[in-house]
């Protein structure tokens, strides 16, 4: 019986994946920040699955709070099969100036860290990025992104350093990128500063993975016995 934590569990990409591994027998324990009932409702739906459910509230960038909640994983459930780092951001106003990086680089890799030491039987971490951060430096990104975008890369490219360490201990690293992901909160956001951008994005690549497209990726990520090491999710030009 596998257990995985999903960091941003509460909406979006996250919910969906959560649902999606729930369906293929997987406990989920859902991490969210501040919005208690919207985690709770996921996890009622875990539940009508079948499956076990934890809602857990922790910002990622409070490493004493991400401490407890690996913790009380290890009490209720003996520790952890899968980690998907889905949550991210950069785009809410009045953060500080660094808040991007701490976010998408410094507390990605301490999770991962902190919950590999879990996954005493081996396991698998998924990284979820977008293209425009995994191709930041080498194809043009949206100015209002670029914070992001570059915080992104630069959490990839931490945890991907740390791939054979993991390695030695049974766990795989994968990443994830899409596309624009049609619904999320993020293109929501850069649609409002940039009216008519998913329109025109969806002209230029025929097609816009939704939500539930993305999540199965994400899964599937997850769940595969020899999973590749990236998987790309949408065109990627």
């Amino acid at each position: 019986m596998a257990i995985a934590l999903i960091t941003g569990g509460s909406r979006g990409i996250g919910a969906a994946t959560a649902l999606e591994l729930a369906r293929s027998g997987v406990d989920v324990v859902i991490n969210y920040r501040d919005k208690a009932a919207r985690a709770e409702k996921v996890a009622d739906q875990v539940r009508e699955l079948g499956r076990r459910a934890l809602t857990v509230r922790a910002d990622l960038t409070d490493a004493a709070a991400v401490a407890a909640m690996v913790e009380q994983i290890q009490d209720e459930f003996g520790g952890l099969d899968i980690l998907v780092l889905n949550a991210s951001g950069g785009l809410e106003r009045d953060v500080a100036a660094d808040y991007a990086l701490r976010l998408n680089r410094d507390a990605q890799v301490r999770l991962a860290d902190l919950a590999s030491q879990t996954m005493i039987n081996g396991g698998r971490i998924v990284f979820v990025t977008s293209h425009e951060a995994h191709f930041f430096g080498d194809q043009p990104t949206l100015p209002e992104y670029e914070p992001i975008a570059a915080s992104k890369n630069a959490g990839e490219r931490a945890l991907v350093a740390r791939r054979a360490d993991y390695a030695e201990h049974g766990i795989d690293l994968v990443v994830v990128s899409g596309d624009l992901i049609d619904g999320t909160i993020t293109a929501k956001l850069l649609d409002r500063v940039r009216p008519g951008l998913i329109t025109s994005r969806r002209a230029e690549a025929g097609y816009l993975p939704t939500i539930d497209d993305f999540a199965a990726r994400v899964a599937e990520a997850a769940l595969a016995p020899t999973p590749d090491k990236i998987i790309f999710v949408g065109a990627t030009r």
